[in-house]
């Protein structure tokens, strides 16, 4: 009998495959963890020669693992994403009252800014020489925050009002806020705001929206209530 020939779907070929996508994958994580140091030690307008010395590898390895720097950086915008959202997720299922609720989601996001600021530059200009433009990564997780958060805000609506028709306007106005007050204060390094300042400027004015809008439809709530109350 002839001599079995091996196809991509014999087991051995299978394993060279499978070998082949964890090696990819694993100096994919490299390059992406490099590229991460990199902007955040030297900022966003690092090369791709700079980033493959740092991850160890050829430049040319690179452009094998991802199709050309748009798509290393879309990359790159998601795995940073991934390192806010590991620290910022958890505080978007409020506890304690709702002062307590905003101030923690609103000092866990500042404090992760405070400490890369030129990662978070990047998800929102990308570099000098690759302005970020429609990034599906970043709208993407913009909208999923704000509907997490307009699911919230519905439940609590229903809950104290029996109407929850003003909770994705709610959500998205008050990611929008944030994110507009951020971007402008990293942006200008003559802002007479510290982060402190900030925070307390955005914990207000986050209570006040809410508060302004759940007093026009009859609900009275204070920084004190609870959120178990409103659930």
């Amino acid at each position: 009998m002839p001599d079995k020939v091996e196809t991509a779907a014999s087991p051995q070929g299978d394993g060279r495959a499978t070998r082949w996508e964890d090696h990819k994958a694993e100096r994919r994580s490299r390059i992406l963890e490099a590229a991460m140091e990199a902007i955040n030690e030297d900022g966003p307008d690092v090369g791709v020669q700079q980033i493959a010395n740092r991850a160890d590898v050829p430049r040319s390895v690179v452009y094998r693992i991802f199709t050309d720097r748009g798509d290393l950086d879309e990359q790159l915008r998601g795995r940073i994403i991934e390192r806010l959202m590991a620290d910022l997720a958890p505080t978007l299922t409020p506890e304690g009252t709702v002062g307590e609720a905003i101030a923690r989601a609103v000092e866990t996001y500042l404090r992760w800014i405070v400490e890369y600021p030129r990662l978070h530059q990047f998800l929102g200009t990308g570099s000098p020489s690759r302005r970020t433009t429609g990034s599906r990564v970043v709208t993407g997780t913009k909208t999923a925050i704000a509907l997490q958060l307009s699911g919230l805000l519905a439940t609590v609506l229903d809950a104290v009002a029996g109407n929850s028709d003003l909770a994705e306007s709610l959500a998205f106005g008050l990611v929008g806020l944030v994110d507009a007050s951020v971007n402008r204060w990293l942006s200008n390094p003559q802002s007479p705001l510290g982060s402190d300042d900030l925070a307390e400027f955005l914990e207000v004015s986050i209570w006040q929206v809410l508060h302004g809008n759940l007093t026009r439809i009859g609900v009275t709530i204070d920084p004190s209530t609870p959120v178990s109350e409103l659930q």
